[in-house]
Protein backbone atom coordinates (compact mmCIF):
# COMPACT_ATOMS: atom_id res chain seq x y z
CA UNK A 1 0.00 0.00 0.00
CA UNK A 2 1.23 3.66 -0.93
CA UNK A 3 1.14 6.07 1.66
CA UNK A 4 0.56 9.84 0.38
CA UNK A 5 2.78 12.49 1.67
CA UNK A 6 0.16 14.80 3.65
CA UNK A 7 1.39 18.46 2.51
CA UNK A 8 2.45 20.54 5.29
CA UNK A 9 1.30 23.95 6.29
CA UNK A 10 3.58 26.43 8.59
CA UNK A 11 2.83 30.00 9.90
CA UNK A 12 3.67 31.15 6.18
CA UNK A 13 0.14 29.83 5.37
CA UNK A 14 -1.32 31.32 8.17
CA UNK A 15 -0.10 34.40 7.51
CA UNK A 16 -1.44 34.27 4.17
CA UNK A 17 -4.54 33.70 4.71
CA UNK A 18 -4.75 36.60 7.63
CA UNK A 19 -2.81 38.91 4.86
CA UNK A 20 -5.89 37.47 1.87
CA UNK A 21 -8.51 38.59 4.49
CA UNK A 22 -6.96 42.11 5.44
CA UNK A 23 -6.95 42.52 1.43
CA UNK A 24 -10.19 41.37 0.72
CA UNK A 25 -12.51 42.03 4.06
CA UNK A 26 -14.93 45.01 1.98
CA UNK A 27 -15.25 42.35 -1.05
CA UNK A 28 -18.65 40.21 -1.64
CA UNK A 29 -18.77 37.13 -4.36
CA UNK A 30 -20.66 38.37 -7.65
CA UNK A 31 -24.36 39.05 -7.42
CA UNK A 32 -24.20 37.70 -3.62
CA UNK A 33 -24.15 38.44 0.16
CA UNK A 34 -21.05 36.01 0.49
CA UNK A 35 -17.77 37.42 2.17
CA UNK A 36 -15.41 36.99 -0.78
CA UNK A 37 -12.72 35.08 1.29
CA UNK A 38 -15.22 32.11 0.97
CA UNK A 39 -13.73 31.95 -2.22
CA UNK A 40 -10.38 32.16 -1.20
CA UNK A 41 -10.86 29.51 1.37
CA UNK A 42 -12.63 27.19 -0.99
CA UNK A 43 -9.67 27.39 -3.61
CA UNK A 44 -7.21 27.04 -0.88
CA UNK A 45 -9.68 23.86 -0.07
CA UNK A 46 -9.44 22.40 -3.22
CA UNK A 47 -5.86 23.16 -4.20
CA UNK A 48 -4.80 21.02 -1.16
CA UNK A 49 -7.60 18.22 -1.96
CA UNK A 50 -5.91 17.88 -5.38
CA UNK A 51 -2.21 17.30 -4.01
CA UNK A 52 -1.25 21.37 -3.56
CA UNK A 53 1.81 22.24 -1.25
CA UNK A 54 1.96 25.10 0.86
CA UNK A 55 3.18 27.63 -1.64
CA UNK A 56 0.78 26.40 -4.24
CA UNK A 57 -2.24 26.59 -1.13
CA UNK A 58 -0.65 30.35 -0.39
CA UNK A 59 -1.29 31.25 -3.96
CA UNK A 60 -4.51 29.95 -3.35
CA UNK A 61 -5.73 32.16 -1.18
CA UNK A 62 -3.96 35.16 -3.29
CA UNK A 63 -4.47 34.15 -6.68
CA UNK A 64 -7.23 37.44 -7.19
CA UNK A 65 -4.88 39.83 -5.00
CA UNK A 66 -3.45 41.24 -8.32
CA UNK A 67 -6.38 41.72 -10.22
CA UNK A 68 -8.49 42.60 -7.38
CA UNK A 69 -6.41 44.59 -4.65
CA UNK A 70 -3.72 46.82 -6.32
CA UNK A 71 -2.20 45.18 -9.46
CA UNK A 72 1.39 44.83 -10.05
CA UNK A 73 2.63 46.89 -6.85
CA UNK A 74 0.43 44.11 -5.08
CA UNK A 75 2.13 41.39 -7.27
CA UNK A 76 6.17 42.85 -5.63
CA UNK A 77 4.37 43.26 -2.18
CA UNK A 78 3.08 39.08 -2.24
CA UNK A 79 7.24 38.42 -3.48
CA UNK A 80 8.47 40.39 -1.14
CA UNK A 81 6.71 38.43 1.83
CA UNK A 82 5.26 34.88 0.37
CA UNK A 83 8.20 34.72 -2.38
CA UNK A 84 9.16 34.14 -5.97
CA UNK A 85 7.02 30.40 -6.18
CA UNK A 86 4.00 32.31 -4.69
CA UNK A 87 4.40 35.55 -7.29
CA UNK A 88 4.79 33.11 -10.11
CA UNK A 89 1.91 31.42 -9.34
CA UNK A 90 -0.44 34.41 -9.02
CA UNK A 91 0.80 36.06 -11.43
CA UNK A 92 -0.10 33.19 -13.76
CA UNK A 93 -3.92 32.84 -12.31
CA UNK A 94 -4.25 36.70 -12.94
CA UNK A 95 -6.08 37.82 -16.19
CA UNK A 96 -5.38 41.43 -16.07
CA UNK A 97 -3.32 43.62 -13.76
CA UNK A 98 -4.57 46.59 -16.15
CA UNK A 99 -7.44 48.97 -14.07
CA UNK A 100 -9.18 49.07 -16.04
CA UNK A 101 -9.43 45.80 -17.21
CA UNK A 102 -9.29 44.90 -21.06
CA UNK A 103 -12.58 44.34 -22.60
CA UNK A 104 -14.32 40.70 -21.48
CA UNK A 105 -14.14 38.44 -24.73
CA UNK A 106 -10.28 39.17 -25.73
CA UNK A 107 -8.80 38.95 -22.23
CA UNK A 108 -10.67 35.35 -21.72
CA UNK A 109 -9.38 33.97 -25.04
CA UNK A 110 -6.26 35.41 -23.63
CA UNK A 111 -6.17 33.87 -20.92
CA UNK A 112 -7.32 30.72 -22.06
CA UNK A 113 -4.36 30.79 -24.90
CA UNK A 114 -1.97 30.97 -21.76
CA UNK A 115 -2.84 28.00 -20.41
CA UNK A 116 -0.65 26.51 -22.53
CA UNK A 117 2.25 27.96 -20.97
CA UNK A 118 1.75 28.06 -17.86
CA UNK A 119 3.46 25.64 -15.54
CA UNK A 120 1.76 22.72 -14.27
CA UNK A 121 1.90 23.92 -10.63
CA UNK A 122 -0.07 27.13 -11.61
CA UNK A 123 -2.55 25.39 -13.56
CA UNK A 124 -3.27 23.44 -10.52
CA UNK A 125 -3.96 26.56 -8.41
CA UNK A 126 -6.23 27.66 -11.64
CA UNK A 127 -8.04 24.66 -12.15
CA UNK A 128 -8.80 25.05 -8.25
CA UNK A 129 -10.03 28.50 -8.74
CA UNK A 130 -12.18 27.75 -11.74
CA UNK A 131 -13.99 24.96 -9.85
CA UNK A 132 -14.93 26.31 -7.19
CA UNK A 133 -16.52 29.54 -9.81
CA UNK A 134 -18.28 26.70 -11.53
CA UNK A 135 -19.29 24.85 -8.18
CA UNK A 136 -20.89 28.37 -7.38
CA UNK A 137 -22.81 28.92 -10.56
CA UNK A 138 -23.93 26.10 -10.69
CA UNK A 139 -25.34 26.29 -7.02
CA UNK A 140 -26.75 29.69 -7.60
CA UNK A 141 -29.02 28.40 -10.86
CA UNK A 142 -30.11 25.89 -8.88
CA UNK A 143 -31.30 28.64 -6.12
CA UNK A 144 -32.22 31.52 -8.28
CA UNK A 145 -32.66 30.82 -12.03
CA UNK A 146 -31.95 32.13 -14.72
CA UNK A 147 -31.47 35.82 -13.18
CA UNK A 148 -28.22 34.46 -12.13
CA UNK A 149 -26.50 35.01 -16.04
CA UNK A 150 -26.84 38.89 -15.52
CA UNK A 151 -23.99 38.54 -12.88
CA UNK A 152 -21.72 37.64 -15.81
CA UNK A 153 -20.50 40.29 -18.40
CA UNK A 154 -20.47 37.55 -21.03
CA UNK A 155 -24.12 36.41 -20.19
CA UNK A 156 -24.98 32.93 -20.30
CA UNK A 157 -23.61 32.15 -23.93
CA UNK A 158 -19.89 33.98 -23.08
CA UNK A 159 -19.87 32.64 -20.14
CA UNK A 160 -20.98 28.84 -20.83
CA UNK A 161 -18.19 29.50 -24.25
CA UNK A 162 -15.66 30.52 -21.51
CA UNK A 163 -16.05 27.41 -19.14
CA UNK A 164 -16.20 24.71 -22.08
CA UNK A 165 -12.96 26.38 -23.38
CA UNK A 166 -11.57 25.86 -20.17
CA UNK A 167 -12.27 22.47 -20.06
CA UNK A 168 -11.13 21.62 -23.16
CA UNK A 169 -7.97 23.84 -22.26
CA UNK A 170 -7.06 21.96 -19.26
CA UNK A 171 -7.77 18.77 -20.38
CA UNK A 172 -4.90 19.47 -22.85
CA UNK A 173 -2.78 20.90 -20.49
CA UNK A 174 -3.78 19.42 -17.03
CA UNK A 175 -4.71 16.02 -17.58
CA UNK A 176 -5.75 14.36 -14.89
CA UNK A 177 -8.12 14.10 -11.82
CA UNK A 178 -8.41 17.99 -11.36
CA UNK A 179 -9.31 18.65 -14.75
CA UNK A 180 -12.01 15.66 -14.93
CA UNK A 181 -13.36 17.16 -11.70
CA UNK A 182 -13.83 20.57 -13.82
CA UNK A 183 -14.81 18.60 -16.22
CA UNK A 184 -17.69 17.54 -14.74
CA UNK A 185 -18.96 20.80 -13.13
CA UNK A 186 -18.84 22.17 -16.92
CA UNK A 187 -20.85 19.29 -17.77
CA UNK A 188 -23.17 19.94 -14.91
CA UNK A 189 -23.11 23.71 -15.80
CA UNK A 190 -24.17 23.20 -18.97
CA UNK A 191 -27.24 20.35 -18.16
CA UNK A 192 -28.33 24.23 -16.09
CA UNK A 193 -27.88 26.17 -18.30
CA UNK A 194 -30.63 24.24 -20.62
CA UNK A 195 -33.38 24.30 -17.40
CA UNK A 196 -31.98 28.08 -16.89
Amino acid sequence: MTQTTIPFLTGRFDDALAYASRLHRDQQRKGAAIPYISHLLAVAVIALENGADEDQAIAALLHDAVEDQGGLPQLEAIRARFGDDVAQIVADCTESNQDPKPDWKPRKEAYVASLAHKSARSLAVSLADKTHNASAINADLRQHGSEVWERFTGRRDGTLWYYRALADAFACHAPGAAADRFRREVAELDELAERY
